[in-house]
């Protein structure tokens, strides 16, 4: 993948050298490939820049290049090199979707302008898609992630495409961060928001009772014990379990929950009966998990079983952009 602004796909050298040397006078980044195939490999549905091919390619020529490129993205503005006087072949560009043609030989500045005014209309594009997105983020029932700072925005285009799949997530960051808010988030707007939401957090359950907590326990189980308990993973059935503080869990209750994982299966305490369970687990923490369980102070089965998503949440001081938005926000509770 290439952060070039422009990129150039020609089979001709002398043209790619004289192209990469005007757009770089020109403080345009530009990104040089020989064929179709090896310029479609850098682009994608994110791709900020403008793509500028040669019509007339070996293999791959510069209609069949536009035809995937708009497959891919339809809003990623391709310019088509013609030949001389072909304007049939421009022709045929504007109809199969192409921002615009300048035929060869072009004048630079004229080129300069083409690309220039493609590339303020690709980053408006991308712009109205990002203030879609966030309409749609806020315009969703249940918790709302509030933020437009980049570190933010790296943050939700990773939870949107884990929404609607089972796999487990991993939220790393700092007390008050947003790992709860984050994970009711992650919650209510998945295939399992109609189930339950079930959190604990795993330093602030005695080490005596969080077993209890965790597995439940039949009439009798232990001293106390005077009727059967469902515990909170198998409350959380079809639903979402939150472990927060997940550094705090003792080592003997991380293989518990480890089989868990394996087998979705509970038992529960003073039971020789197991149930089966289907649960998503979102644990987060404060601390390296890697490190410690690297140093033998938390399970690596259980850090990897855990860790197939992860999220880095950034403290509010490296995303101070997004202060005003929360102080609004906060300012219109206080007022209701």
């Amino acid at each position: 993948m290439t952060d070039a602004s422009v990129i150039f796909v020609d089979d001709d050298p002398h043209i790619r050298q004289a192209i990469a040397q005007t757009l770089t006078l020109e403080d345009l980044s530009v990104a040089c490939f020989d064929d179709a195939r090896s310029g479609l490999e850098n682009i994608t549905q994110d791709y900020g820049g403008v793509v500028l091919c040669d019509y007339n390619m070996p293999g791959m020529d510069g209609l069949e290049m536009l035809d995937r490129i708009r497959a891919m993205d339809e809003t990623i503005p391709v310019i088509i090199l013609t030949g001389q006087g072909d304007i049939s072949t421009a022709v045929t560009a504007m109809q199969q979707g192409a921002y615009d043609f300048i035929e060869k030989p072009f004048d630079h500045d004229e080129l300069l302008e083409l690309l220039r005014h493609a590339l303020e209309k690709r980053h408006l594009a991308l712009e109205n898609r990002r203030l879609k997105a966030q309409l749609k983020h806020l315009a969703r029932p249940g918790p709302r992630i509030l933020g437009d700072s980049a570190g933010m925005q790296k943050v939700m285009a990773t939870i949107d495409p884990v929404l609607d799949i089972s796999a487990n997530i991993l939220l790393h960051g700092e007390t008050g961060s947003g790992k709860d808010a984050l994970a009711r988030y992650i919650h209510e707007n998945s295939l399992r928001s109609t189930h339950n939401f079930v959190a604990i957090n795993c330093g602030a359950v005695p080490e005596n009772l969080i077993e209890s907590e965790l597995f439940g326990h039949e009439a009798g189980a232990f001293t106390g014990a005077d009727k059967r308990r469902i515990g909170k993973i198998e409350y959380a059935h079809k639903g979402t379990l939150f472990l927060d503080e997940l550094e705090s869990m003792p080592m003997a209750l991380q293989v518990k929950l480890l089989r868990v994982l394996e087998e979705q299966r509970v038992e529960r305490l003073g039971s020789n009966q197991v149930q089966s369970v289907d649960v998503r687990i979102i644990a987060a923490t404060k601390a390296d998990l890697k490190q410690l369980s690297d140093q033998g102070e938390f399970r690596a089965d259980l850090y990897y079983r855990l860790n197939v998503v992860k999220l880095d949440i950034p403290p509010l001081r490296e995303r101070k952009d997004d202060i005003p938005v929360l102080f609004h926000h906060f300012v219109l509770i206080a007022a209701a």
